[in-house]
């Protein structure tokens, strides 16, 4: 096994003014991955996480052990960059440094926040104070670690907060997929809405599981038709009106609705914001 550690850093702002980037980190072992089961998108793809921190070392390190969770990880360097990368790289959930030089973590997420952009963020801040923590969960932030901290510590709050956000995700050996208060049981066949049973035929089924395995993608009839009833199907594309028709009235009966239409383009799922 590997240990590393990073020491105090110095960093000069703009200003020239001499400030400390408090970002120790204790003998962390990095060569393992947690033990927790691995956290994956509800298709079975990496999840995305993007960090940011414009301490190099910092970010090498926090990218490795992300990686090793089995996570397709990418890095920005500053709060500009974080807001190019986070329009190119559309990650699951972010790691995002406060203290930083030409935009602040505040500043990034205010941004974020101001496009409608709602990726879970865990702040990274070397001030400890109960206000500085209040500042920056009341502005839009979902979690934070304290430097200094261990890369465990990371990972396992990242963790956290991805299962306590509507990213639909699935964990090894799971069965199970999760859209809001939708879940679906690959193995036993049964759905249920915020704790209500729903029975569901074998072709409303499959519409479902391929709608919750891409939430907030909007499907075409044409890849619903070729999912669903396959190649061979000769019918017309209006059998998926009908079934989606079907779907709304056992799923969203009662409820704010979760699958929604757009016209001219086809249908989508997505939890109830």
């Amino acid at each position: 096994m590997e240990s590393c550690r990073i020491i105090h850093r110095r960093h000069f702002g703009p200003s020239q003014t001499l400030h400390r980037k408090l970002s120790i980190l204790e003998d962390v072992t990095i060569s393992q991955p947690s033990a927790a089961p691995r956290l994956t998108r509800a298709d079975g793809s990496p999840l995305r996480i993007l960090v940011v921190d414009d301490e190099a070392s910092l970010t090498d390190l926090l990218s490795m052990a992300l990686r090793y969770e089995g996570w397709d990880v990418t890095s920005a360097n500053g709060g500009q960059d974080a807001l190019a990368k986070a329009r190119e790289f559309k990650p699951d959930a972010m790691v995002l440094d406060v203290m930083m030089p030409d935009l602040d973590g505040l500043q990034v997420l205010s941004r974020l926040r101001q496009n409608n952009d709602d990726t879970p963020v865990l702040f990274l801040t070397a001030k400890d104070s109960v206000e500085d923590r209040v500042t920056g969960l009341t502005a839009g932030g979902d979690d934070y670690v304290t430097k200094p901290f261990s890369l465990e510590e990371v990972v396992a709050r990242l963790r956290g907060l991805i299962r306590r956000s509507q990213i639909s995700v699935s964990e090894a050996g799971d069965s199970r997929i999760v859209v809001g208060d939708l879940v679906l049981d690959e193995e036993s066949y049964e759905v249920s809405r915020a704790g209500r049973s729903i029975e569901l035929t074998a072709t409303e089924f499959e519409l479902l599981r391929f709608l919750m395995r891409n939430p907030r993608r909007v499907l075409s009839k044409a890849q619903i038709l070729d999912r669903v009833w396959s190649y061979d199907f000769g019918g017309k594309s209006s059998v998926v009106e009908i079934y989606i028709s079907y779907l709304r009235k056992k799923i969203d009966a009662g409820e704010q609705p979760m699958i929604h239409t757009v016209r001219g383009v086809g249908y989508v799922i997505k939890p109830v914001s």
